[in-house]
């Protein structure tokens, strides 16, 4: 208002040189100690605040002060629990043959990758040129996830949130119709009590999980190995659930990498 009353009276009075203002106060508020205390009993009233390692309580000697630290611990464990729900229910699709009615290459079709039992071998069946193209898109989309915020979750930003495609969409040649944090719009209006529903329940889910997705690839390694899941009939399998490329796949230092093995004996 100030500027506009100004603007209007400018051609009838002479001006008095602008003198700068005081910067306006940071409502950025970075997440405390205190704070994860009081979502730790939100979260699950029983346990509560559980950090035997102090996770995020000092970071002395480091080039990030403790709330900052908060930040990114919030932030990781907001995007594994997400990726961990996708796996999750994939590895539940992918058991039980689901599959999608197209192929994925000229030569390959789900159809045929779905009669693969074990979902982390139909994996390793994909193409070289498949994953390399699966794992560009996941490079694509984590920088953008950490260059296109307007504030980073470690500098005031709020953890889990990943910026919208908008500032892409004019330049982009390819159309991006939805966003990848709230694409419905389902979240946006909603009140400030179900945001906070929804914040725990997604925390919850995402640890419940990460427990999952581990169980499931364990039981397929060492059969028997969790017991709840012995019953399930989950698919065995004999490769490496972390290692994405076998040596089949022909990329440089991959057979070296697969060749490795941890010591048993401490390294220290």
């Amino acid at each position: 208002m100030s500027l506009a009353l100004l603007s209007a009276n400018a051609g009838f009075a002479p001006v008095a040189p602008a003198v700068r203002g005081a910067p306006a106060a940071s409502t950025v508020r970075m997440e405390t100690v205190e704070d994860l205390k009081v979502l730790a009993k939100k979260c699950n009233p029983v346990i509560g605040y559980y950090n035997p390692l102090a996770l995020g309580e000092e970071a002395k000697g480091s080039p990030y002060d403790t709330e900052a630290a908060i930040g990114f611990l919030r932030h990781a464990e907001i995007k594994h629990g997400r990726i961990a729900m996708f796996a999750f229910v994939g590895f539940i699709v992918q058991s039980n043959g689901i599959h999608f009615p197209w192929n994925i290459d000229l030569q390959t079709s789900y159809e045929s990758l779905s009669q693969i039992a074990a979902p982390a071998a139909q994996w390793d069946a994909l193409s070289t040129a498949a994953k390399l193209q699966i794992f560009t898109v996941i490079f694509a989309l984590e920088l953008w996830g950490e260059g296109g915020l307007d504030s980073h979750y470690m500098r005031g930003g709020k953890p889990g949130v990943y910026p919208s495609f908008d500032k892409l969409r004019k330049d982009f040649p390819h159309p991006i119709p939805f966003d990848l944090f709230d694409p419905f719009g389902l979240s946006k209006n909603a009140s400030p009590e179900k945001k906070e529903r929804g914040l725990i329940a997604e925390l919850n889910n995402g640890r419940a999980a990460q427990l999952g997705i581990i169980a499931f690839m364990a039981e397929a390694r060492v059969p028997g190995s969790v017991p709840p899941f012995s019953g399930l009939g989950i698919a065995p399998y004999g490769g490496e659930c972390m290692a994405p490329f076998s040596a089949t796949d022909n990329l440089p230092f991959v057979a070296d990498m697969l060749k490795y093995q941890l010591p048993l004996s401490p390294w220290w």
